[in-house]
């Protein structure tokens, strides 16, 4: 492989999908001029199918248009998107308790408010993007003081509902590998002692509680002390979230220098998720695994969504980085052949979200409650720049 072509051609690929197809679909299509914020509700062509909006895609796109505003090109309008969907959260999707709701109507009114706070994790990170935009350090403390107030719900017992009843105690993945990637965001626009211990925190327990080498897998949910969990729901592998987890630790390695025990906890997740997500028949990364290899419970296990991929694209291009191992920059290969062969509409722009497992099309909506513009415009800044700083 010419590894300096092989970057260059993905390098402008990725801008250039960026720019003048995925931007562009949802700064026409999804922006919200009347009331701010975004919709994401839309059909393959763009039709709006639902008015309801989704609040963690305030913060999502919030964040989104203000990075791509950072690591593309300083568009104006860019940045007014992002402050459209930060004034939007500000004004209608924090309740009384100062905890976010889930769904809002266009105009802001509360449809819906869940036990997680990861509305409040894509809020602050939209916060303290914009505040690197704009130079408005207001925003980062804004998004430091959420991040403060995201770790006293989690601490503070009976603030939030638990997912089971006392009968099962039980640790989450996915709180657990967001606040790594949350903190970091928030740390590159201001500086405080607890987001590095919070991404201290969440990476010791990765370690201690959910890699288990004796399945060479991650796990979604595990016991209070790591303890497999030996039911349909505790032995989950999602290998995407595990790949995106990959990734997180690989970057944190590289803020610390590429400090040599956290590369090889990343890379050493990548391969085992690969291993269990990548689809040696269809290619492409599968939903959902069971440690045990019995039928996974969820009904969606087989099929291969939009987000897997782009983590895997990501992460790939990470793990080349830090090793410099060609075998890395093969498996990055392979999932981008898989995904641009198989996601993107070449017909209205854009990208499917839902394939069954073969590869066709489930559906064709470009965004619901979930998918939106986040993960796939994500990855391409951040393969973008990933690309450039490896040449």
């Amino acid at each position: 492989m010419n590894v300096t072509d092989y970057l260059q051609t993905w390098a402008a690929s990725y801008k250039e999908d960026f720019v003048n197809n995925i931007m562009p679909f949802w700064m026409r299509y999804g922006l919200d001029h009347k009331n701010g914020g975004v919709y994401t509700c839309l059909d393959r062509d763009g039709r709006l199918m639902d008015t309801t909006k989704s609040v963690w895609f305030q913060g999502r796109f919030g964040f989104i248009a203000a990075y791509a505003y950072n690591q593309i090109e300083q568009n104006p309008d860019w940045l007014a998107a992002s402050r459209s969907c930060i004034d939007f959260m500000e004004k209608h999707c924090f309740d009384k308790d100062g905890r976010m709701f889930f769904e809002v109507t266009e105009e802001g009114l509360p449809l819906r408010k869940r036990r997680y706070v990861f509305s409040e994790c894509f809020a602050a990170i939209a916060m303290s993007e914009y505040a690197l935009a704009s130079g408005d350090r207001t925003y980062a403390e804004k998004a430091l003081d959420l991040f403060k107030r995201i770790l006293r719900n989690l601490a503070t017992p009976g603030l939030l509902e638990p997912k089971y009843l006392p009968t099962l105690q039980a640790r989450g993945h996915s709180i657990t590998m967001i606040l790594i990637n949350t903190a970091s965001r928030i740390r590159a626009a201001i500086s405080d002692p607890i987001l590095d211990t919070q991404i201290n925190e969440s990476i010791a327990a990765i370690r201690r509680y959910f890699m288990h080498p004796e399945f060479k897998a991650l796990l979604e949910m595990v016991g209070l002390d790591g303890e497999l969990i030996d039911t349909c729901n505790g032995r989950v592998i999602n290998p995407g979230h595990c790949i995106e987890t990959a990734w997180f630790i690989l970057e944190e390695a590289k803020h610390r220098h590429w400090d040599k025990d956290l590369v090889q906890m990343g890379i050493r997740i990548l391969e085992w998720s690969w291993e269990w997500g990548w689809d040696k028949e269809y290619g492409g990364i599968i939903n959902f695994r069971d440690c045990r290899n019995f039928p996974v419970q969820d009904y969606s296990q087989d099929m291969k969504f939009w987000w897997p991929q782009t983590e895997a694209i990501i992460a790939t291009l990470y793990a080349y980085q830090a090793t410099c191992d060609e075998k890395y920059l093969d498996m990055h290969r392979q999932i981008s052949d898989w995904t641009y062969a198989h996601f993107p509409d070449k017909e209205y722009g854009e990208w499917y979200g839902y394939l069954h497992r073969d590869g066709t099309v489930a559906q064709p909506a470009k965004g619901n409650i979930f998918k939106g513009p986040f993960h796939i415009p994500r990855m391409m800044i951040r393969s973008y720049t990933l690309c450039k700083e490896i040449l």
